[in-house]
């Protein structure tokens, strides 16, 4: 195993990767108060797909970081609740957060500055 922190096999990358998805940081935020169903959460969150709920969900379920359960009963329920592991992402998460509301004017300057530059490239909106 290498150090470079940003090689692809890094564990840094990792968390990049898990962090730069953006519903994936916001499914783990809207599960931190506990067991949720997917229609809760799809109104909970607002703006999420049914399909990029579930592959969301998936995902997150994949690296460990949200369990599934299926409850008795017909039909059948499903809740979604972070694990220990993805609890240890909302302090992350979290200060993301901070930052973005305490920064998040600058950002918006810098955007509309940028659009009115035509010598400026990048995304434009």
């Amino acid at each position: 195993m290498t150090t470079d922190a940003f090689l692809a096999d890094c564990r840094a990358r990792l968390a990049f990767d898990l962090l730069s998805n953006t519903w994936n940081a916001v499914l783990l935020w809207a599960l931190r108060d506990g067991p949720v169903r997917p229609v809760e959460l799809r109104e909970r969150i607002g703006g999420i797909s049914s399909k990029v709920l579930t592959e969301t969900l998936r995902r997150l379920q994949f690296n460990g970081l949200v369990e599934r359960e299926v409850l008795p009963g017909a039909p059948p329920r499903v809740e979604y609740r972070l694990t220990d592991l993805g609890r240890t992402l909302l302090a992350p998460i979290d200060a993301f957060g901070a930052w973005a509301f305490e920064h998040g004017d600058e950002v918006m300057a810098a955007q509309e500055a940028a659009c009115a530059d035509p010598s400026v490239t990048g995304p434009r909106t």
